[in-house]
């Protein structure tokens, strides 16, 4: 099934996602761990988060899944390992046979996709009885900053505009347990946690991080592309990010909804 990525691999996008280990977006996952079992991780990017799984379970197996060959050559340099691999695949038709897997890790994957049950189906086939579903999503709907700003009201809004555009769902931590549950799994835990931008270093990297993925990534391409906005406008969110970024009392929380969960034994 083709998908159209919102955020795209533009620089800015990358930068963000090389910042998360396992600590920072994995945490509620941690405690279920134990060397030697199997993980897939689906969705890995440029695998940060993978290769600090791979390190508590050694000797296990540790596989990253990405479709894009781009960013697989980045997971690759210099972090695979006698137990570690990235692979090209697809989240529809996971290229793996039944029960491969104990574990089995998605960090903000499912919010991109058309049919995340048909998905978690397929994550669901190859996790062996009884092993354990790891899924993070955050909640765009839920996102809270200071000060109150139009302009970045129009980006949240207008990023809600392009992910529907995508057939994609932005609010998707709201819906992930009844996801999980729709996909047969069963002893679902749901959790939350969330990353904030509120010292001075912080803002200045979340707001130009977003300030070039306005203009530069595949989020401001496809608004552009949709017809839902204009170069004028883009410009002037870019600006309100810049802006956010300098303000002494600006903060920005981004909230994920965690669920772990377990295929029937």
């Amino acid at each position: 099934m083709e998908e159209t990525y919102t955020h795209g691999h533009h620089e800015s996008v990358l930068r963000s996602h090389r910042w998360r280990t396992a600590e920072n977006s994995a945490g509620y996952l941690l405690g279920s761990l134990r060397p030697g079992l199997d993980l897939l991780d689906v969705g890995c990017g440029p695998g940060t988060i993978t290769a600090d799984l791979a390190g508590r379970l050694a000797p296990g197996r540790v596989v990253g899944l990405d479709r894009a060959p781009e960013v697989l050559a980045q997971a690759r340099a210099g972090q695979e390992g006698e137990n570690l691999e990235f692979l090209p695949g697809d989240v529809y038709r996971l290229p793996f046979g039944e029960a491969s897997f104990d574990v089995v890790h998605a960090h903000q994957v499912l919010q991109h996709l058309t049919e995340p049950v048909g998905a978690l189906g397929e994550m669901h086939r190859v996790l062996r009885p009884g092993g354990i579903l790891a899924v993070r999503d955050s909640d765009y709907g839920a996102f809270g900053w200071t000060p109150a700003d139009p302009l970045l009201d129009r980006w949240l809004a207008l990023y809600h505009e392009v992910t529907a555009r995508n057939g994609a769902e932005a609010d998707a931590g709201r819906y992930l347990a009844g996801w999980v549950g729709a996909a047969g799994f069963v002893d679902i835990v749901v959790s939350d946690s969330s990353w904030t931008f509120d010292d001075q270093e912080s803002r200045a990297w979340w707001g130009e991080l977003w300030a070039e993925r306005v203009e530069l990534s595949g989020f401001g391409r496809q608004a552009l592309d949709y017809g839902l906005s204009d170069g004028a406008e883009l410009a002037a969110l870019a600006g309100a990010w810049r802006r956010w970024a300098v303000q002494p009392d600006g903060s920005f929380e981004v909230p994920h909804t965690e669920v772990l969960a377990r295929r029937p034994a």
